[in-house]
């Protein structure tokens, strides 16, 4: 192996000494910065697209970005807030994909920003109501002439795949313990349930709530007000000036000149602001570029001789198994193994003086959530363990966090959903309409359970659904057990699948603290009597030589989405949905994880998830 790894990473090395254009794709050769600095500095941060949870330390080799993590990002406004020689910052939130948690999250952190006399300036083209309520945080919220602020509120909505599943000739065939567990219902029906229909309105109530706080806080106004704004939307620059949704419409040359108007024609724009870029070149001697590729190939482990809060990501997805390496960015879920070593590494590790579990899952595999949540337990049994909730952490996102001694959650965050779904997808229909014909024998009454060729018989239903009610009754359990004496209604009429929002799981006892992943991690670090600590994430992103020996028995973390669904394989499918990506891309994104959801339960038989594939525009 030792061998191998020498091979690859000397015919990486040269691969990437030979590919300046790859390099110059990823910012490497770039002139060396001045040694001194201006007086006066402006940071610049720039989100786009979706916004990871898991940080991501190696960017996609063959161009693009590299993904932007929530942590790495409010690290730097951090950062910034607290460097003398920054002034004040300009924010791009316009095209950026953020969930309503992380919404809140750094909402607060502009409000950090402000409250020590640094202005925060967002100059945008088109707002629409999430990255408007962003922006609200600003000092100074600036548009150009004629551009949009589509502040119109929420339209929620979900995919109901029963006519696609009828088009080509599958049945689906589910339970579900709970009447407000609807996560089959996409699969099952071509509408909601009037109890689907309840929830959705309860849980929309509390995200909108949530939002329009924000702006409120944001513009100085109350809530009432805010509703009223939304109400009269959407709004042209001029008119959103006139409403006093934003302070100025100009040209973004002359945003830029008010800016060195007011901090002086010396003051330095910072576009890269404390952005750690593993690829900065030592010299340009060729044995130290040499010595630099294969040290950024296959790093030594970072040593951590201080006390450390270590944070543990479970995101996406829970699945059984270890995660999947690649160098191209994205995430395949939450996986089993790779987090159970990640959590047994914490424990073990004295540097780990306590430990924070960031959730943004919304379930999945009813066995690695169990498998997760022990390993929780071993943690707790020697120091502290935080929960902090990030956009979702509903079902088996909620059991792997139940038993934390203190669970953080964003007023926006979907949590609860204590609940279990099961079944099957039934496929002879599709085989009649391609003329294959299937013959089957069977010993024994319950042999034909998780065949696809038919719907569960009397028997097989009944053995079906008491293995759903075992794993129900645990889950109700565990949470009985964990939240005793915090929570505020009796488990039945908190369970059946019912979802909440941060805000309302906070008054039911759900969870324990209202705040984001910082708060959690102070508090994890006040638990362990820190003062002075460092923050690690555990596992480790692999290096680029892990991506290209990806049987190594090392624990890293996923960068790529690999599940593969049969459904997706099926002409129709295939037709149809490159078309909905391009018409439609958030109609398709939920499409996408609904099929995935019926990948997951015919891996896994029995699954804890919640809808993950509702549209809020």
């Amino acid at each position: 192996m030792k061998n191998a790894r020498t091979i690859v990473s000397m015919g990486l090395s040269a691969v990437l000494l030979a590919s300046g254009a790859t390099f110059a794709q990823l910012g490497i050769f770039q002139g060396k910065k001045a040694e001194t600095k201006p007086a006066k500095q402006i940071a610049y941060f720039a989100v786009k697209g979706a916004l990871a949870e898991t940080p991501a330390t190696v960017p996609p080799l063959f161009g693009g970005d590299a993904p932007q993590s929530l942590k790495g990002l409010l690290g730097r406004l951090k950062k910034a807030r607290l460097d003398n020689d920054i002034a004040a910052i300009v924010v791009d939130f316009q095209y950026a994909g953020v969930g309503l948690a992380q919404l809140v999250e750094i909402h607060e952190a502009l409000q950090k920003f402000k409250a020590v006399d640094k202005e925060v300036y967002i100059h945008a083209d088109t707002l629409t109501t999430g990255t408007y309520a962003l922006s609200s945080g600003a000092s100074h919220l600036s548009m150009v002439p004629t551009g949009l602020v589509w502040l119109t509120g929420f339209y929620g909505e979900q995919p109901y795949l029963r006519g696609l599943l009828d088009k080509i000739g599958c049945v689906p065939d589910f339970e579900q313990c709970g009447d407000f567990k609807t996560a089959a219902e996409t699969i099952t029906r071509t509408g909601p349930t009037p109890q689907s229909k309840e929830m959705t309105g309860w849980l929309l109530d509390g995200l909108f709530e949530s939002t329009v706080a924000a702006i409120a806080e944001g513009r100085g106004i109350s809530t009432e007000e805010v509703q009223k704004l939304i109400d009269n939307g959407p709004y042209s620059s001029e008119q959103a000036l006139a409403a006093g949704l934003i302070d100025s419409v100009q040209h973004r040359q002359d945003f830029v000149a008010d800016l060195k108007a007011k901090y002086g024609d010396d003051v330095r724009f910072v576009k890269d602001y404390a952005e750690e870029n593993p690829f900065d070149m030592p010299d340009d001697n060729f044995f130290a570029m040499f010595d630099f590729f294969m040290r950024m190939m296959d790093p030594e482990p970072t040593v951590y001789d201080d006390p450390t809060v270590a944070i543990v990501y479970v995101e996406g997805a829970i699945q059984t198994g270890s995660a999947k390496r690649s160098p191209f960015g994205g995430s395949s879920g939450a996986h089993s193994t790779t987090i159970r070593r990640a959590l047994d590494k914490a424990a073990d590790d004295d540097s780990v003086k306590a430990v924070v579990l960031r959730v943004d899952s919304p379930g999945g595999s009813a066995l690695a959530s169990e498998i997760i949540l022990d390993a929780t337990a071993r943690v707790a049994a020697k120091k502290p363990l935080i929960v902090s909730m990030g956009n979702v952490a509903a079902s088996g996102g909620y059991y792997v966090a139940c038993a934390s001694e203190t669970i953080f959650a964003s007023p926006s965050t979907i949590t609860a959903s204590i609940g279990v779904i099961g079944g099957k997808i039934v496929t002879t229909g599709m085989w009649d309409k391609l003329g294959i014909n299937w013959s089957a024998n069977s010993r024994g009454a319950n042999a034909g359970m998780l065949s696809t060729a038919s719907t569960f018989s009397n028997s097989e239903r009944a053995k079906f659904r008491d293995h759903m009610d075992t794993t129900y009754n645990i889950f109700k359990a565990h949470v009985e057990r964990a939240r005793e004496g915090k929570l505020t209604k009796k488990i039945d009429d908190m369970a059946g699948g019912r979802v909440f929002t941060g805000t309302q799981a906070l008054k039911l006892g759900l969870v324990d603290k209202i705040g984001g992943l910082d708060d959690a991690v102070k508090y994890a670090a006040s638990q362990a009597g820190l003062d002075d600590f460092d923050i690690r994430v555990i596992p480790e992103a692999p290096s680029i030589f892990d991506m290209f020996l990806p049987d190594q028995n090392k624990d890293t973390i996923s960068l790529t989405a690999t599940t593969s669904f049969s459904l997706m394989s099926h002409p129709l499918v295939q037709e149809a949905l490159p078309m909905l990506a391009g018409v439609d891309p958030l109609r398709f994104k939920a499409v996408v994880q609904a099929l995935q959801r019926i990948q997951l339960i015919h891996d896994e038989g029995i699954i804890m998830m919640t809808a993950s594939d509702f549209v809020i525009r």
